[in-house]
């Protein structure tokens, strides 16, 4: 299988690259300096040199920066960074899509993943705050549900879903991790996301997943 792992520079994403290519996967690693999420012409550039693959990962996302944190509340709203969290989390995905989701093969199992969160369920939010983060992500599950709708037309067999891979000891989740939460390291965090997709079936494309494999509503 060609592996395509977006945002590989990252602890999610260098562990997925890392777990692909130990069962002997050819694995294409694409870093920003590669592909920029907020520069549709690197993403276009990158699908072109990749040419073809059975497998695309978009391992990004953007909760906090050194000047901003997720908003506790709606005084922290700030446009910028609103529109910050939304290019990287969800229309950055979408334009990977766009240019990568025709390079999977048209005929047979193919599969398109990227990480969203628990947060960007609607259903779920039970307690408020993070607004950008929280609407980036629920963006991006809707970008998902209905890009799996259109490309179910190119490929029957193809698979388009959202992953949550629930905390894990990365950049971006270190300064909101609680003690007596469970917290992945990023290896096993990996292995349980691949073990996800390789359980899901074409009628599972347009969800979003958590790590242990239950189906998490919208």
């Amino acid at each position: 299988m060609r592996a395509v792992v977006i945002g590989a520079g990252g602890g999610i994403g260098a562990a997925l690259a890392a777990a692909l290519a130990e069962e002997e996967n050819d694995v294409v690693r694409l870093t920003r300096a590669e592909l920029d999420l907020t520069d549709e012409p690197t993403i276009a550039a990158a699908a072109a040199r990749v040419g073809k693959a059975d497998l695309v990962v978009v391992a990004t996302g953007l909760l906090h920066d050194a000047e901003h944190g997720p908003e506790k509340a709606l005084r922290d709203l700030d446009p910028a960074w609103l529109a910050q969290q939304y290019a990287v989390n969800a229309i950055g995905p979408a334009l990977v899509a766009k240019h990568f989701l025709p390079i999977l093969p048209r005929t047979g199992r193919s599969v398109f993943a990227a990480l969203s969160a628990r947060v960007g369920s609607i259903s779920d939010n039970r307690l408020g705050g993070w607004y950008g983060y929280r609407a980036s992500k629920a963006a991006l599950n809707q970008m998902i549900r209905t890009l799996a709708i259109e490309d179910k037309r190119r490929n029957d067999r193809g698979i388009v879903v959202a992953l949550h891979p629930g905390t894990v000891d990365t950049r971006l989740s270190k300064p909101f991790q609680q003690s007596g939460r469970d917290l992945f390291q990023p290896d096993r965090a990996a292995v349980q996301l691949l073990d996800v997709l390789d359980a899901l079936k074409p009628a599972d494309s347009g969800k979003l997943f958590a790590w242990d494999g239950a189906e998490i509503a919208p």
